[in-house]
């Protein structure tokens, strides 16, 4: 490989040429090859280079880039190739000294410089490939988002949301190809969003307004925010349990016995870096865990339908494990086996075979033993009393 960077990935307006900085220009006139998205190209005048359009799926392109090495390549993105676009891509995928990257103005500036609105307290989504449920856990009224989206019909997909979801009142303010000489920004209801026609690419403003209901911030979201059979860890204890596992960025949670996916879901809730992988016996189960996790905007989650710890070895390790169900003296046996040390193992009981099971482990390994017990007002033939719930034992520790 040579000493300098074979491949540049410039960021592209849809201004073309005329909105590339000296840098940029110089880059590209010196490049054997530009390699981009179809429209991209068409925003660049033919010239003596190659002109390859990258394929769909994108991912299919990387393998046809990877054997250019050895020639200068320009990578054309849309903007800031690092906000949600190509960018990150690539360097997943080739060596720190293989590429370099020249961004452009983001679209999300341009949107907020139309818009007047600061982008340090505006919500910001890629969701051109990336589910509209992404908006869930943040839909509140007076939340203002910018979301890239895929194409002219996804905003009638994200108008039918809104209002599917309650927020029927919200003002959508659609941008089409900004800083072009194509450059249209609208603004109007829901209704008159859905009743029109939009270009790609296409950035929608969203000022979320109306009556639906928001989600907590907080760990321990109502409990029915989840479908569930009656199997699922409930706010209370599902809140000491987060604080618990104690999630910290970029780490990776399995949550074993998964029931309605609630812990999972709730830990990919504390930070976009997050991830979770869910063990499920059930196939109903885990067909549910899959529908919370799509509904809430959580489908990062990775659900495993199988029995722990027969399934285990083959999953990517985590930093923490919980187990919600399913506990055996086999299946933490193999935990402290096989898991490094300086992980985390939170486990929550109920009956009192599995309460002593946690009491001789917690001698034997140490961490720390909690009871938990609850009781909540109920009518109590003309007046009220104290309904407890089942008592739980949880045990937390560090391996």
């Amino acid at each position: 490989m040579a000493d300098a960077p074979w491949l540049t990935v410039i960021g592209l307006g849809e201004d073309g040429l005329d909105g590339l900085p000296p840098a940029s220009r110089q880059v590209l006139d010196a490049a054997e090859v530009i390699m981009a998205p179809p429209r991209h190209l068409s925003l660049v005048p033919e010239g003596r280079q190659e002109r390859i359009a990258w394929p769909v799926p994108y991912a299919d392109g990387l393998e046809v880039l990877a054997g250019m090495r050895g020639r200068r390549v320009a990578v054309l993105a849309s903007g800031d190739p690092f906000w949600f676009g190509a960018g990150s891509v690539i360097a997943r995928h080739f060596e720190a000294g293989e590429w370099t990257a020249l961004p452009g103005v983001s679209t999300f500036s341009l949107a907020a410089a139309r818009l007047g609105w600061p982008l340090e307290s505006t919500l910001t989504l890629g969701l051109h490939a990336a589910p509209l449920t992404r908006l869930r856990p943040h839909l509140a009224p007076g939340l203002r988002a910018l979301v890239l989206l895929r194409d002219g019909a996804a905003v009638a997909d994200l108008t039918t949301y809104l209002d599917a979801t309650g927020f029927e009142d919200s003002i959508l303010h659609v941008m089409e190809a900004l800083g072009g000489p194509r450059e249209r920004v609208r603004s109007m209801t829901l209704p008159e969003a859905m009743a029109g026609k939009f270009a790609h690419p296409v950035c929608a403003g969203v000022q979320v307004a109306g009556g639906g209901p928001a989600i907590s911030k907080a760990a321990g979201r109502p409990d029915a925010i989840f479908d569930t059979d009656g199997q699922i860890t409930k706010r209370p204890v599902r809140a000491l349990t987060l604080s618990a596992l104690a999630p910290q960025r970029g780490e990776h949670l399995w949550d074993i016995g998964g029931g309605s996916g609630s812990i999972g879901i709730e830990w990919l809730m504390c930070d976009p870096t997050l991830s979770a992988t869910t063990v499920e016996p059930r196939a109903d189960r885990a067909a549910r865990i899959r529908a919370n996790a799509d509904a809430l905007g959580q489908d990062r989650l990775t659900v495993i339908e199988g029995s722990a710890p027969e399934v285990l070895g083959s999953l990517d390790l985590p930093d923490a494990v919980f187990i919600g169900g399913g506990l055996s003296a086999a299946l933490l046996e193999w935990l402290f086996a096989q898991l490094p040390a300086g992980k985390r193992l939170v486990a929550n009981a109920v009956t009192l075979e599995s309460e002593a099971l946690l009491a001789q482990w917690q001698a034997e390994k140490g961490g720390e033993l909690l009871r938990i017990e609850l009781a909540q007002a109920a009518p109590l033939g003309p007046r009220r009393g104290w309904k407890s719930a089942y008592p739980v034992v949880q045990w937390s520790v560090t391996l």
